[in-house]
């Protein structure tokens, strides 16, 4: 039955570069109109239905998505997300699903360029781009980033492994970034986010594409970064994640 499925996943992966391909290609244009034109509010709206049109993309393989969000979760206040990272398909789902508190991201500045959708939304919805070889560079655009969450009471995503675990075994959290944003918001939630099983869409690398890869974002209460000491916190928000991370 592997076999089966692993020979399937040839066929089925070229399909869905092909939506994937012609998704992002779209999206940069409707993206470039929502910007320039009309601003903000719709080119927000234009990246959140990007992001559905790759989950639709990623269910043509039999994926599927368990992401449960809160009833509750603080309102009209920055909120921190920090979860573990294990493949490039985890930033679509807490996109779309956590939209409403406007997800923006903490990425290397190389994405900032080359891929259609993905690059332009970087460089013009709000995330923050860093260069990782330039420390002082790096504390400077995140204080930034800090500032600009708190003005606008939005979310900001970050994966402090600073790379993807390939295996879903996590990695040790790098504190520095959690360190800065804790410091410069400290009005803020913290959303600790454990993903599991997201590694698997990329156990081949970029091609084949595994076929029925079942993903699971589990949502954590929230933590106010004021109850605890910066240290603390970041200890804390690491055993809440890695303690759910599933390893086979």
């Amino acid at each position: 039955m592997k076999k089966v499925a692993h020979f399937l996943s040839y066929p089925f992966s070229i399909l869905f570069y092909l939506l994937f391909g012609l998704n992002l290609v779209i999206f940069h244009a409707i993206q470039w109109i929502c910007f320039n034109i009309f601003g903000y509010q719709a080119h927000k709206k234009s990246v959140d239905y990007l992001n559905l049109g790759i989950l639709v993309c990623l269910k043509v393989l039999g994926t599927t998505f368990q992401f449960k969000v809160p009833k509750i979760l603080p309102k009209d206040v920055p909120l921190i997300i920090v979860s573990n990272h294990q493949s490039l398909w985890d930033i679509p789902p807490i996109i779309w699903f956590l939209r409403k508190f406007h997800p923006k991201f903490i990425s290397k500045k190389e994405l900032g360029k080359g891929i259609p959708s993905v690059s332009y939304n970087l460089r013009h919805g709000g995330s923050v781009l860093i260069d990782r070889k330039n420390a002082k560079q790096a504390i400077s655009q995140m204080i930034s980033f800090s500032e600009y969450l708190n003005e606008h009471n939005r979310s900001g995503v970050i994966f402090p492994e600073g790379t993807r675990s390939r295996t879903g075994t996590p990695k040790k959290f790098h504190r520095k970034g959690l360190q800065t944003l804790f410091t410069n918001l400290p009005e803020a939630y913290v959303l600790p986010i454990t993903i599991n099983n997201s590694w698997k869409l990329q156990r081949y690398g970029m091609f084949p594409m595994p076929i029925g890869v079942k993903i699971k974002f589990e949502l954590h209460p929230v933590i106010k970064v004021s109850e605890y000491k910066i240290e603390e916190l970041i200890n804390e928000v690491e055993t809440i994640i890695t303690s759910k991370i599933i390893t086979e």
